[in-house]
């Protein structure tokens, strides 16, 4: 087996569902929890061992799920308990993994935590949230930035103070300094956890402390107009914060008291300096701070060996790499890309050392879909519209077949529209294409999962040095196998030379290079990519 002798998390693949758009089981137009234990078979075909679903707690969903109003059970729009059992026991009978979101910096403010807070300045639970008094002019406190736009702080008028929000004011954050509040908080994560899932998903980890002297934000003298309003300040005092260490401590203390090596998935928007420091000292804090650099590096061979290089070498001793070419929050790569080198983008995903993340969609190549006007779900392009900050393009409803509502609802209008494409872009009409995005997704992780050198082999950059040629090598340190894979990202053909005899083709993106030996060279069609057996 690939992954022997590392942990499941190190040799596997994690898929990402968002849940309010993979699977419609009851006609409301918006995906649940029936729904996605219905589409677990899609999953085990694909090849993928891990499902993260974003959130499906109660929420008032003015963020869809990022505004928490219980953090031990499950909105009734996605189902019920008893169902997420059911999707746990179906998920584990197949040998899927199940990561659930977790989002410590903040509740809703319909949380009973928050209404209590709210009620009184003398209230128990008034530490349990960020209260301060205005400032001399009456306004807020100082300078801080929501990032969905306009100040982070709102004026409760019965109680005279401000309470701070680093997204919207229904998302009221949490005080983790309060040693109360941080127990409630770790006393969810064992709840999920004596349910059986196999780690979380840990939403803006940057954000969960703030500089307790409330000191103004820096001015960004790189801002211009058109970019986010929330950078027009540099956010020294509101993120990344040095007491975060200690708490991300106390979650893995709480993950590793239970068998089965749970696991821990920071978000952190971070320079890769920064990045490291989430592992904790002696791998005490995530096992795998998402590495998000691929999502803003140029789509160029020598930007991307940099990245590579540069993010192997921060890695503390013993750290494992991950990386990430798409999410809920960033544009498909299919519309980054182009759907030529979005089959590129696979092949570097599944084969660069470290756990990769697929995003829902991602394997049937789907795009971002426009959104009207009048049917944008997000709040933060209704806070700040006109700028393209909305999220709703990369969260339209998965494309199943041909049939009414592509497979995903039975309803009128799914809670996004579909995109145009669905008739032709869905995984039915992919299964049976051998030369589909679908079969190039499953021929990958088969190949994954059957090479040890790529499931959990070392890495090593290349001397080819050919334009628009990203190339490096993968070994199994065991048997001493050696793999070369070579991407074209350009529009033209590239000979890759000095192979000896030997060597021969895996798996090319293109799905029609027939396999066996190669002589010297190989010539890279436009947009190709391959795994070849032979050190590069």
């Amino acid at each position: 087996m690939a992954g022997k002798g590392h942990a499941w998390w190190q040799s596997g693949v994690i898929y990402q569902v968002y849940p309010r758009s993979f699977q419609d089981s009851n006609g409301d137009g918006v995906g649940d929890l029936p729904g996605l234990l219905a589409r677990l078979d899609h999953l085990v075909a694909l090849g993928v061992d891990a499902v993260w679903i974003s959130p499906i707690y109660p929420s008032p969903m003015a963020d869809f799920g990022y505004d928490v109003a219980d953090y031990t059970g499950i909105d009734p729009v996605f189902g019920t308990l008893a169902d997420f059992d059911r999707l746990i026991a179906a998920a584990h009978a197949r040998g899927l993994r199940v990561i659930l979101d977790y989002v410590p910096n903040h509740s809703s403010d319909r949380h009973p935590w928050f209404v209590e807070s709210r009620a009184s300045r003398d209230s128990g639970k008034r530490d349990w949230y960020i209260w301060r008094d205005p400032a001399p002019d009456g306004g807020p406190p100082n300078n801080w930035l929501s990032e969905f736009g306009g100040p982070a702080w709102t004026l409760d008028a019965a109680t005279g103070q401000y309470w701070y929000h680093a997204y919207l004011p229904e998302q009221p954050d949490l005080n983790w300094r309060n040693p109360q509040l941080r127990d409630a908080m770790l006393a969810a994560l064992r709840f999920w956890l004596e349910r059986g899932v196999d780690g979380f998903r840990v939403d803006a980890i940057h954000h969960l402390f703030e500089a307790a002297e409330l000191r103004d934000n820096p001015p960004n003298p790189e801002w211009r107009p058109g970019q986010s309003p929330a950078r027009r300040v540099i956010r020294a005092h509101t993120m990344d914060q040095p007491e975060v260490q200690e708490a991300i401590t106390a979650m893995r203390r709480v993950a590793d008291a239970y068998p089965g090596e749970r696991l821990l998935i920071g978000e952190a928007y971070l320079p890769i300096d920064r990045l490291m420091t989430y592992y904790g000292v002696a791998l005490s804090g995530f096992q795998l701070p998402f590495n998000f650099h691929l999502l803003s590096t140029p789509w160029e061979a020598r930007a991307i060996a940099a990245l590579i290089a540069r993010y192997e070498a921060a890695l503390p001793p013993g750290a494992w790499p991950n990386w990430v070419l798409g999410n809920h929050d960033r544009s498909r790569l299919a519309s980054r890309l182009g759907p030529r080198q979005a089959r590129v983008a696979a092949m570097l995903l599944l084969t660069l050392r470290g756990t990769p993340t697929i995003y829902q969609g991602e394997e049937i190549g789907m795009t971002d879909v426009p959104i009207p006007p009048a049917q944008v779900q997000d709040p933060w392009e209704r806070r700040v519209p006109g700028l393209g900050l909305g999220r709703d393009p990369v969260r339209t409803p998965m494309q199943w077949d041909a049939g009414a509502g592509a497979g995903f609802t039975t309803a009128a209008e799914p809670w996004l529209p579909l995109a145009a494409d669905w008739r032709s872009v869905n995984v039915a009409a992919q299964v049976g294409d051998t030369s589909s995005m679908l079969s190039l997704y499953r021929a990958l992780l088969a190949l994954r999962h059957a090479e040890p050198a790529l499931a959990v082999g070392a890495y090593a950059s290349t001397a080819i040095n050919e334009d628009d040629v990203l190339a490096y090598e993968r070994r199994d340190e065991a048997t001493g196998r050696r793999l070369c894979i070579a991407l074209n990202l350009g529009g033209h053909p590239r000979v890759l030379a000095g192979f000896a005899p030997g060597a021969y083709v895996l798996l090319s993106t293109h799905l029609d290079r027939p396999g066996g030996m190669i002589n010297s060279m190989v010539r890279l069609r436009p947009d190709e990519g391959i795994v070849m057996v032979h050190p590069c």
